[in-house]
């Protein structure tokens, strides 16, 4: 009988681990470094203890922030290359997983539609968007930094570290820059860099990169695509036009972030960045005494602001591509399918509840609705109740700050509201909408529409 969590895949490491040990049989034995093994179960037991303390981030129950479980073959290759830790700032530290994260993040690039790309892994989507802004301050100095109001709120913070001045565009009332407003700032000049979300934070929402590009035609700044959580939807079969059309043009930006975190079942932290360019990657030379002895290759520490970095996590991601391609129509792709799918359900039994003020339609697999009562006010208020009392009913959810206009402001008082937010973005919860929803309804109280 399969349990909650899956334990069966370890008799799979330890087969790897041996096949593995054969690679360094011509050396001489060491000790294991295990002097007191009864003190060190003590240990584990006492983490696996602590560890219980959590949210179940890998059940379908759990519905709320951007929290996936990595896949099996992810965390036994990451496992598997623990026993080496390699460091991927150069080849003299991590020379296999150095090939394979250039592997990995080359079938990234090409999923975006770029046979040619200079990139890399990092730490996570901040410091592959800092990466991205620097380049970005580097070949427009002094330029303005432009993001919709829904973008990361890392943007302006990193455009502070990086002394480029930022400014925030207005929404449009599903959570998308407004291409109207934006066209008016760039108009009035300095603007370098225009930040596209294709999948916004709080709703998943998709700016309009073709109108955004058109516009770089005209007034010649850059366009970086944070696609820190959306970015692997470009292989989904069932977004709507306005989606669809914005991911299919993003082989024409300038710089793409995604997260194999997110959508790409790794272990955390594992973010990428990639140039269209590999031209940019003269800004990143640099000369080092001691770090770069055994090959005349480019090192992907020369094209890294990160100096050590996980090679467990190159190996991870190239397991996880080779056992599940990144290709429209395969598996992976149909992962996403059913992602989306749950969220259009879900979003679609909400609208039947006269309990719920959905708003508008998910673009990805993010849902948002607020509780409905006489006054914005209220409506928070009763969010927060239902929250608490879905959390103690099993069903864990997370509460945003939005805009009322996001909802049609029905109270006609403008601001913004304390909404009920679920991030649908694990297959299983499309199996689960029906759990979901029961507890739901239980949380809200008042009559079942159902």
């Amino acid at each position: 009988m399969a349990g909650r969590l899956d334990t069966d895949s370890l008799l799979l490491l330890h087969d790897a681990l041996a096949r593995m040990e054969q690679g360094f049989a011509d050396l001489p034995p060491v000790d294991a470094d295990i002097s007191d093994p009864a003190a060190l179960r003590r240990v584990l037991n006492e983490v696996a203890d602590r560890l219980r303390d959590n949210y179940p981030y890998f059940h379908p129950q759990y519905a709320g922030q951007m929290l996936k479980p990595p896949h099996a073959v992810a965390r036994l290759a990451y496992a598997l290359a623990m026993w080496i830790n390699p460091n991927n700032h150069a080849l003299d530290g991590g020379r296999a997983s150095s090939a394979m994260e250039k592997e990995a993040v080359a079938a990234l690039a090409r999923m975006f539609g770029w046979d040619s790309h200079l990139g890399h892994l990092t730490s996570g989507g901040t410091m592959a968007n800092l990466e991205a802004l620097w380049i970005a301050g580097e070949l427009k100095p002094g330029a303005t930094v432009v993001a919709s109001t829904q973008a990361h709120y890392t943007h302006s913070r990193i455009s502070a570290v990086l002394k480029l001045p930022f400014e925030s565009i207005p929404a449009d009332g599903e959570g998308r820059m407004d291409i109207g407003a934006l066209e008016k700032r760039v108009q009035a000049g300095g603007v370098g860099t225009v930040v596209a979300t294709l999948g916004t934070t709080a709703t998943g929402s998709v700016d309009p990169l073709p109108g955004i590009l058109r516009l770089r035609d005209r007034y010649g700044f850059r366009v970086h695509a944070d696609c820190a959580y959306g970015g692997y939807y470009v292989l989904a079969d069932n977004l709507a036009p306005p989606a669809r059309a914005a991911f299919d043009c993003l082989a024409d930006v300038d710089s793409i972030v995604i997260d194999p975190h997110k959508h790409g079942l790794q272990p955390y932290g594992c973010g990428c960045v990639l140039f269209r360019d590999p031209r940019v990657g003269a800004h990143y030379r640099h000369d080092s005494p001691y770090t770069y002895f055994s090959s005349n290759e480019l090192h992907l520490g020369e094209i890294s602001l990160e100096c050590s970095r996980p090679g467990a996590a190159a190996v991870a991601l190239w397991a996880t591509q080779k056992l599940l391609p990144l290709a429209r129509g395969g598996e992976f792709a149909g992962r996403l399918h059913d992602c989306r799918a749950a969220a259009l359900e879900f979003h679609e039994h909400l609208a039947k509840d006269a309990r719920f003020v959905p708003a508008f339609p998910p673009e990805l697999d993010i849902v948002v609705w607020a509780v409905r009562a006489g006054s914005a006010a209220e409506s928070s208020s009763r969010a927060r109740e239902v929250f608490a009392r879905a959390d103690k009913a099993g069903l864990h959810l997370a509460l945003a700050e939005l805009p009322t206009a996001f909802f049609g402001d029905p109270w006609g008082a403008g601001g913004t509201v304390t909404a009920l937010r679920s991030v649908l973005m694990k297959p299983e919860h499309r199996g689960a909408l029906g759990t979901i929803g029961r507890l739901l309804s239980a949380s809200a109280g008042g009559a079942d529409p159902a």
